[in-house]
């Protein structure tokens, strides 16, 4: 190859290598301005944003939020669609109807529809692409399209702490107990009590907290070991170094 192809080949792919670190740090810049926090809310006027509570960019669709409370230290991905009212600009009253509470994560991608009141207790996980809405269609009259009759809608609730897989929905009138684990894909209506596990569409329990016997079925693998308190993230690579180490020879 002539020696003026390889140093035009070299250029080129500098520019590419150059073009592409500009451009990773050009969406980094967006992702971190466009960010939504107490502080820098943006165009987004919330009844209640909690400290350390951040809304990703993109956000997904977002209105109604003025009948919205999100807690301090929620995390919410990008893509999230958060929604109070069937539609924007309408006046909800003065009552709060799509609730947060402290530490809930919102993976990327889910939505959370709230017609009427949907309440999530704290440190309540969603993974991503979880839909929890408190409006569904209804079918009454065979002679119309379902779409435009009008919807039936039930409150929410979801308590503290639970687990709610990815692809998970939660339809209207459901009811989820404390620490309640809901498998990825699951379809949940109705009330789960407590520390339970649901799974399937329609959801059923599949396992359950006996204060007496443990979780009945009993679990197949044993708990994990918890990292000792006082451990530092240093003192954590130090061992994975070492295990690498260890590994190779």
């Amino acid at each position: 190859m002539p020696k003026n192809r390889n140093t035009f080949s070299s250029v080129t792919a500098w520019r590419r290598r150059a073009l592409s670190g500009a451009v990773h740090r050009c969406w980094r810049w967006v992702q971190k301005t466009g960010a939504v926090t107490a502080v820098h809310p943006g165009g987004l006027r919330f009844r209640r944003i909690g400290e350390g509570t951040r809304l990703a960019f993109p956000q997904g669709t977002v209105f109604g939020e003025p009948w919205i409370e999100l807690g301090a230290h929620c995390v919410i991905g990008e893509q999230v669609t958060l929604t109070a009212g069937l539609m924007p600009d309408l006046d909800l009253g003065s009552d709060t109807v799509l609730t947060l509470g402290d530490g809930v994560v919102l993976g990327r991608g889910s939505h959370v529809v709230a017609d009427t009141t949907v309440t999530i207790g704290p440190d309540t996980y969603c993974g991503p692409y979880v839909y929890i809405t408190s409006t569904n269609h209804s079918y009454d009259d065979p002679q119309q399209p379902v779409g435009k009759q009008w919807p039936r809608m039930e409150p929410v609730t979801i308590g503290p702490g639970c687990w709610i897989g990815t692809g998970a929905v939660i339809l209207p009138g459901a009811r989820l107990g404390r620490n309640v684990v809901v498998a990825a894909g699951a379809v949940v209506r109705g009330e789960v009590p407590d520390h339970a596990v649901v799974a399937g569409a329609p959801a059923r329990v599949v396992r359950s907290w006996d204060p007496g016997k443990g979780w009945q079925p009993p679990l197949r693998t044993p708990a994990p070991v918890p990292i000792p308190a006082g451990v530092t993230p240093e003192q954590l690579l130090a061992v994975a170094e070492l295990d690498e180490i260890l590994d190779e020879s």
